[in-house]
C-alpha cells in the first residue's frame, strides 16, 4: 500500500467543483490507493465494518481506501444500498433515536455550522436515515472507531473527494 499521491489536490479540486469547504490547508488526507480484487464493478462503494474502511472500487484491481467511523454495536447494518441523494453542507435534524439518547441536541443544526455532524457533505442512502458524511472538528478522532448510529463518518477532506466520484444511484455494500 502507498499514500495516494495528489489526494489533497484532488480533494481541493472536488471541493471547488462541488462548493464544499475543507479544513485548513494543513489537514492531511488519509486516503490510499490499494490492491482490491473483488467481484464488485468499478464505481461501487464497499464498506468494511471490521476494518473501518470504505473502498471506492476502480477498474484495475485497485480501490481508493478511506478510513471511516462505522456504526456502534447494535446499530449496524449489512448488505446492499444505493446513494439516494448528494448534499453539500446539509442541515441536520437528529433522528428520534439520537434525540432520545441526547435530548440536549437542538431539533435542527444548520448546514455549515461547526456543530453540524454532517460536515462538508452527505450522501444519503436508500436506507432509513443513513448517510455517508463528513464530520465536525470535535468528532474527527472518531474516525477508525465504531461510533455512529448507522451512518458512515468520514474526514471532510475525504468526503469531498468521494462526493466528486459518486453519483446518485451508485451501489454501496456494507460488509461485516
Amino acid at each position: 500500500m502507498f499514500q495516494f499521491k495528489g489526494l489533497r489536490a484532488a480533494a481541493l479540486l472536488g471541493a471547488a467543483l462541488f462548493g464544499l469547504s475543507l479544513p485548513s490547508a494543513g489537514a492531511k488526507a488519509h486516503t490510499q490507493l490499494v490492491p482490491f480484487h473483488s467481484s464488485y464493478d468499478a464505481g461501487t462503494v464497499v464498506i468494511s465494518m471490521s476494518q473501518r474502511k470504505l473502498y471506492y472500487v476502480l477498474n484495475d484491481g485497485r480501490a481508493i481506501q478511506y478510513p471511516v467511523a462505522v456504526a456502534k454495536p447494535g446499530k449496524e447494518w449489512l448488505g446492499p444500498a444505493r446513494i439516494q441523494g448528494k448534499y453539500s453542507h446539509p442541515d441536520w435534524s437528529p433522528p428520534a433515536v439520537v434525540k432520545h439518547d441526547h435530548p440536549e441536541l437542538p431539533n435542527l443544526i444548520p448546514g455549515g455550522s461547526p456543530r453540524n455532524p454532517m460536515g462538508a457533505a452527505a450522501m444519503t442512502l436508500d436506507r432509513d436515515q443513513i448517510a455517508i458524511h463528513g464530520t465536525t472538528a470535535r468528532m474527527r478522532a472518531s474516525i477508525g472507531t465504531r461510533a455512529s448510529y448507522g451512518c458512515i463518518r468520514m474526514l471532510n477532506e475525504d468526503v469531498a473527494d468521494l462526493y466528486g466520484r459518486v453519483e446518485v444511484g451508485t451501489p454501496v455494500v456494507m460488509q461485516p
